[in-house]
């Protein structure tokens, strides 16, 4: 059974500015229905050194602020998120540095990327070498000496312990490169992206991405390749995920299991289960069921799967919840975004709360940046 909704959202942020969460795998959410949010006074263009984001909570729709931060993007905001239920985590600026702020007053020495399920430990990379990479994704204004190395051995995946605030690199862009050579990866620049913990912790999964140059392309220039590993948390056992170069968004599935949007050889790009340490992947849907390349996650118990899409041919938007056990296909709503956003655009990036019930997600469908509520019907959740 597939079904259509319209007009189920409610927008819960002001209009008195932009309004924004940020990433469709953090915690906007607590137990308490409290939801976080960044405001800032514009939206068309990246951020600049120096121009904060205030960030808050939104209690009946009203926004209270409780701090700024120096350190944010337009696709993953700060990183903010509920680290607990009573305190919140971001990324910030202290003197040449990037930090993780907590509302309890407490400062750790790294930005975080990801949390473990179990808040004990954290994921960090350079975000400011993420920014020279991939816009939107790093921040912008330290100066990095990294940079003038391809893949150097001191920097890449860190593990932070968030009790005693010590971080360890667990991967190296060095050793990607070193252990898992491509034809021209070593005459590039390389980078992580898109970490996180799987389901029970104790294993991670990154994107890695490095450059090549294509003199056919567009002139010549340097276009990214993409792989995607995992590791346990320390970094041993590291694997390669057989994707052919192609690689986005991505959720666990279970401890063992991937669905990421990625591209095979054979089956092009689709919706695939990725099994850690198998060679082979198997399609979750039939290509066209749901979005392309859409930011994916599941509901807490496991049932839903949660996408959007990119703007297609009329710059529309779509959310979809899709059911597996009933193969059932369910269109949430469809969202204009101006293509004047580009490249700041504003993703749906859809977050599930707590309980299940409800989500949340970024639109400009209102000409400006704002956060949105939908009950998911009860004939969904059935």
């Amino acid at each position: 059974m597939d079904k259509v909704y319209n007009n189920l959202e409610r927008r819960i942020t002001p209009d008195d500015a932009h309004y924004f969460f940020g990433y469709f795998d953090k915690f906007s959410w607590n137990s308490k229905g409290e939801h976080l949010i960044h405001k800032v006074p514009f939206a068309s263009r990246q951020p600049r050194f120096g121009e904060a984001a205030e960030i808050g909570i939104l209690r009946e729709g009203k926004f209270e602020k409780t701090a700024e931060t120096l350190a944010w993007n337009w696709q993953q905001g700060s990183m903010l998120q509920w680290f607990d239920d009573d305190t919140m985590i971001w990324n910030d600026v202290e003197e040449d540095h990037f930090v993780a702020r907590l509302s309890d007053g407490r400062t750790f020495s790294r930005p975080v990327y990801t949390l473990s399920p179990d808040r004990k430990y954290a994921l960090s990379v350079n975000f400011s070498r993420l920014d020279v990479e991939r816009p939107g994704y790093g921040y912008p204004g330290l100066f990095d000496p990294s940079m003038e190395y391809a893949y150097p051995p001191d920097d890449g995946i860190f593990l932070m312990d968030l009790e005693s605030g010590e971080s360890t690199l667990v991967i190296s862009l060095e050793r990607v490169v070193k252990e898992f050579p491509e034809f021209g990866i070593q005459e590039g620049m390389n980078w992580f992206n898109h970490l996180l913990f799987s389901p029970d912790g104790k294993r991670i999964a990154f994107i890695h991405r490095f450059r090549q140059f294509h003199p056919g392309i567009r002139g010549g220039r340097r276009v990214y390749h993409t792989r995607m590993f995992t590791a346990n948390r320390d970094g041993s056992d590291l694997k390669i995920l057989p994707i052919d170069y192609h690689a986005s968004h991505y959720t666990w599935k279970n401890a063992e299991q991937l669905i990421i949007y990625a591209r095979h050889y054979i089956g092009g790009d689709n919706y695939r289960i990725f099994t850690v340490g198998k060679d082979t992947s198997e399609v979750l849907v039939p290509f066209g069921r749901l979005p392309t390349n859409g930011h994916c996650s599941y509901s807490p118990d496991g049932k839903l799967l949660l996408t959007d899409s990119y703007p297609d041919s009329h710059d529309i938007r779509e959310l979809v919840l899709y059911d597996p056990r009933k193969d059932a296909r369910y269109s949430l709503g469809r969202y204009y975004a101006p293509p004047i956003l580009h490249p700041t655009r504003c993703d749906l990036h859809p977050r599930w709360s707590p309980d299940g019930k409800r989500i949340s997600f970024d639109s400009f469908h209102e000409k400006f940046r704002g956060t949105y509520v939908i009950d998911i019907p009860e004939e969904v959740l059935c």
